[in-house]
């Protein structure tokens, strides 16, 4: 495996923007084919280890194998996960500021609900609502049509990885600032979510935000994310990077990173078929996609083939992990640390401009850090009024 060289010089903000954003959707492309299988399944079925983009796990049958996923998984097209970034985008370009659970009920339902785009599942172009998985439909149901207060709305939801996984924007609008990340997250992700699936997308959200930090590392980030972290998905992460920190070779470390966190995934061995306790709130308990992710970005050591390919590998939900995996490899490194022919075969199978979201959201962020500026300097000069001190 050719490791993918990390840039000589520190990317800019834009570069680390673009560099996420493409990296989780090449990372959700390449998982998207071999998501729900286990590492064994997906050796037997490729004939060894995925390298790369691979088509449909069933074939030219992939309309009909799977009745309730009738989806074109593979041949390089982005899901939900990808599907899901880019509409949070597109409301931070209406907002124009940071977002609450309020802009999830006002501007993401609406979009989901009311804006249709190229599905390359579908082959079609389609609302998002009719791609989205139950979890995610939830938002429509709780919010446009149950009118519950937003800040409330994720309650009652399945605890799974649906509001982590499309939280790599509001890291990046917090660029180098993971506990404001943190915080935006885990208010945007409540009108989603509840309990771990909550926390694990304020963790995400952070872990991205420290990717963006100059001279970053896989180890930084991780500790980030670890100072952040509470309860359950504290100690599915220490439990993942203790062990990922023994391996630097993903093959060796499949089976050990699994055994790690499987103490904490409530979904239980068979992916498909979930024990009867999967996916309730907890506080002992963590979404397996993001310390998986953490560990590969740790095993891998930052390369994005190393690190995503064994995103990809780990089998699962490892359209997830790879899109968390890619998302934080493309912020540390920039656009360069994405192969740039899996990133324009994805563009160009799933019909989507790949760039045209991180220009946008860039935008964005530089408007959102200059109204972050002049509410901390007026806080600044309102705290030197009240206590007669001087403004530095």
């Amino acid at each position: 495996m050719t490791p993918t060289t990390p840039p000589a010089v520190t990317p800019s903000l834009d570069d680390r923007i673009t560099g996420s954003l493409l990296g989780a959707a090449v990372g959700d492309a390449l998982g998207g084919p071999v998501e729900g299988y286990t590492p064994q399944q997906i050796l037997e079925r490729h004939g060894g280890r995925v390298t790369g983009i691979v088509g449909p796990w069933n074939g030219d049958a992939w309309r009909t194998a799977r009745p309730i996923a009738p989806y074109h998984k593979g041949d390089g097209h982005v899901t939900d996960d990808t599907l899901m970034t880019h509409a949070l985008i597109r409301v931070y370009e209406r907002v124009r500021g940071h977002l609450d659970a309020y802009a999830v009920a006002d501007h993401l339902v609406p979009d989901l609900m009311g804006n249709p785009v190229w599905i390359p599942e579908l082959e079609a172009e389609a609302l998002p609502l009719q791609r989205i998985f139950l979890a995610e439909k939830w938002l429509v149901a709780r919010l446009h049509y149950g009118h519950v207060d937003p800040r409330e709305a994720g309650g009652g939801n399945i605890v799974n990885c649906g509001a982590a996984m499309y939280m790599a924007p509001v890291g990046l609008v917090n660029a180098g600032h993971p506990e404001a990340a943190y915080a935006e997250a885990l208010d945007v992700a409540g009108a989603h979510q509840s309990s771990y699936g909550r926390e694990a997308a304020g963790v995400f959200a952070a872990a991205v935000a420290a990717a963006c930090v100059p001279g970053a590392t896989p180890a930084s980030v991780v500790d980030t994310a670890l100072s952040l972290a509470k309860d359950g998905t504290l100690a599915a992460i220490e439990a993942v990077a203790e062990v990922a920190s023994l391996h630097r070779d993903f093959e060796s470390a499949l089976t050990p990173l699994r055994g790690a966190v499987a103490p904490f995934d409530s979904v239980g061995p068979d992916y498909r078929s979930p024990s009867l306790g999967a996916r309730r709130p907890s506080r002992l308990h963590a979404i397996e996609e993001l310390p998986i992710a953490l560990g590969m970005l740790l095993v891998g050591e930052g390369d994005y083939r190393r690190t995503v390919l064994g995103s990809v590998n780990y089998g699962r939900d490892c359209d997830s992990i790879a899109t968390m995996a890619g998302a934080i490899v493309g912020a540390l490194h920039g656009e360069e640390a994405v192969p740039a022919e899996w990133a324009k075969r994805v563009a160009e199978a799933s019909r989507l401009d790949l760039h045209a979201p991180a220009r946008a959201l860039t935008e964005v962020t530089h408007e959102v850090f200059a109204q972050d500026r002049r509410r901390r300097r007026a806080h600044e000069q309102a705290f030197a009024a009240l206590t007669g001190t001087a403004v530095r």
